[in-house]
């Protein structure tokens, strides 16, 4: 299923730089759901760096319009 809408940071939904709500918005999913989900992620495995998966991800999303 497609979605209509682009990946972008979204600025209603961040606590640091809208990287997990704009996934959020993008999937229809809740805000809160995606950062639960990337922290466990980060933490449990050793072959996903969190901080540095959000760092590039904070520099290559387009800010939300």
């Amino acid at each position: 299923m497609p979605t209509t809408n682009p990946l972008h940071r979204s600025r209603a939904n961040r606590l640091i730089a809208g990287v997990c709500g704009g996934f959020a918005e993008w999937l229809g999913w809740s805000p809160t759901g995606v950062r639960v989900l990337f922290v466990v992620v980060s933490i449990l495995s050793v072959a996903f760096p969190g901080i540095l998966v959000y760092l590039i991800l904070w520099l290559i999303m387009p800010q939300e319009p």
